[in-house]
């Protein structure tokens, strides 16, 4: 669900967004040529399509390397999910939104002005969705160690993730339902708008979606940390030190993971809402806050992988013996006697903890 509007950015001389949800339609001044704020996003889109991609395949590749007959942990089953919604908004969303800044109008069809937008929505929502699961997870492994091996299985991990996509999609129907092409006679343009038969429920659906999708998951993943570190504070003097190292520095990355979607986010519901409750600025400085906004969204598909690299170390071996898999090469031992034993375990095990 794009914010504002359905598609295009939202200043003075776009002639992509409609004035309101049900408003007439406008009559736009002829547009100048592509300027360079949308050459700046287009070649900002690129970056983030190439790294998300190589990214998101490599954490997939990672954690798709397991030995036969070993069992998946809950947590790696959370992060090979969040990698694959992102790398198929990555895939399937991102190169065809980039033709609302590179043409006037719309000219992929029908079926694609509904399925980029409405995949657009499951992604953000599977994404938050996943996370809150980790931030559970992690609470449960950490507060409730002794209870951890009973629920903590990657059978009931995949159940989470089947409920994640189920869920999902149904919130994520109505942007399919709505989104639809509109067509002005000036200049014999095509628009991909989100309009709604009715203003207050789509101003009911954009709430739903931002405490459903945004501010209800933050603070279940708010509440959960705050019981780790307060539970990690108070043990601390009974692990043993590669225990809490390992316990902190797994909470950490999650951590981070979280705080890194919430700022992605937030402009996003901001402008969304601002645009439904009040009236938003066409205005050049609106522009490029939704230009940010958009950017901000996009590239939070791609972050994660980079996070996971420079916070885990296990995750840095797991690429390297990806690449070197690649090349044919054998995998070196490794030069201290404590990481010795990891030489035969297979990538996702390692990554369990990340």
């Amino acid at each position: 669900m794009e914010p504002s509007t359905p598609s295009g950015p939202v200043d003075g001389w776009d002639r992509t967004s409609p004035p309101g949800p049900a408003g007439p339609e406008p009559e736009w001044p002829p547009g100048p040529p592509l300027g360079v704020e949308n050459v700046v996003t287009l070649v900002v889109f690129a970056i983030i399509f190439a790294l998300g991609a190589l990214g998101n395949g490599l954490v997939i590749a990672v954690l798709a390397r397991r030995r036969p007959g070993s069992a998946r942990s809950p947590t790696n089953v959370f992060i090979l999910n969040l990698s694959v919604a992102d790398l198929a908004y990555l895939l399937f969303c991102v190169p065809f939104q980039a033709t609302v800044y590179a043409l006037p109008s719309w000219v992929l069809g029908s079926f694609l002005c509904k399925f980029t937008h409405y995949l657009f929505t499951v992604s953000m929502l599977v994404s938050i969705f996943t996370l809150s699961a980790m931030a559970v997870d992690r609470y449960v492994a950490i507060v409730h160690a002794r209870r951890s091996p009973v629920l903590r299985v990657a059978r009931n991990a995949l159940r989470g993730v089947g409920l994640i996509w189920a869920l999902a999609l149904i919130l994520a129907a109505p942007v399919a339902q709505n989104q639809r092409l509109v067509y002005s006679a000036l200049g014999n343009l095509t628009f991909c708008w989100e309009l709604w038969a009715e203003p207050g429920h789509k101003r009911l659906y954009v709430v739903a979606t931002f405490v459903l999708g945004y501010l209800l998951p933050l603070l279940i993943i708010c509440c959960c940390y705050a019981k780790v570190l307060n539970h990690l504070h108070k043990k601390l003097k009974n692990m043993s030190k590669k225990s809490e190292a390992s316990k902190k520095k797994t909470a950490q990355t999650v951590l981070v993971v979280v705080v890194v979607f919430g700022i992605s986010w937030l402009p996003h519901h901001v402008i969304h809402l601002w645009a439904e409750f009040g009236v938003f600025p066409l205005t050049p400085a609106s522009f490029l806050f939704r230009i940010t906004a958009h950017c901000l969204a996009y590239s939070n598909s791609s972050v994660n992988p980079i996070i996971y690299a420079f916070l885990s170390e296990n995750f840095r071996q797991a690429y390297r013996q990806v690449f070197r898999c690649q090349l044919g090469s054998p995998t070196p031992l490794r030069e201290a006697k404590d990481n010795r034993s990891r030489q035969d375990t297979p990538p996702s095990t390692n990554c369990t903890h990340v």
